[in-house]
């Protein structure tokens, strides 16, 4: 399988990992760093793991802006950059789980196919 098919997977989560180290999240940073070799097993389970994480990471980036506009707000600073930025961050790794749902990747993690409505 061509590896670029998984950038963006890796992209997300050195993103998250880079989030932590900033905030000095130990725990955090360190389960992300573990992460990174699930995307070199080919078992369903890995797939699954890599998907609850960056979905669990976006969410992480919707706590980050809500928190961060609420002290922007309170001391008077524009936010909507501040927004739209981590609203796209989160969008984007949140995205980055459907990549497994990516007929090639399915294949390569072994995951079982869709089904449609009728199957």
């Amino acid at each position: 399988m061509n590896a670029l098919r998984l950038l963006p997977v890796v992209l997300a989560l050195a993103i998250l990992v880079a989030h932590f180290y900033r905030a000095a999240a130990w725990v955090p940073f360190g389960v992300t760093i573990a992460l990174l070799p699930l995307l070199f097993i080919r078992a369903p389970w890995a797939a699954r793991v890599l998907q609850a994480a960056l979905a669990i990471g976006a969410i992480e980036w919707l706590r980050t802006a809500a928190a961060l506009i609420a002290v922007r707000q309170s001391l008077g600073q524009p936010y909507t950059r501040l927004a739209l930025i981590l609203g796209a961050v989160a969008l984007a790794t949140g995205l980055c789980a459907l990549i497994f749902q990516w007929r090639p990747v399915r294949t390569r993690f072994g995951l079982a196919p869709a089904r449609g409505p009728g199957s």
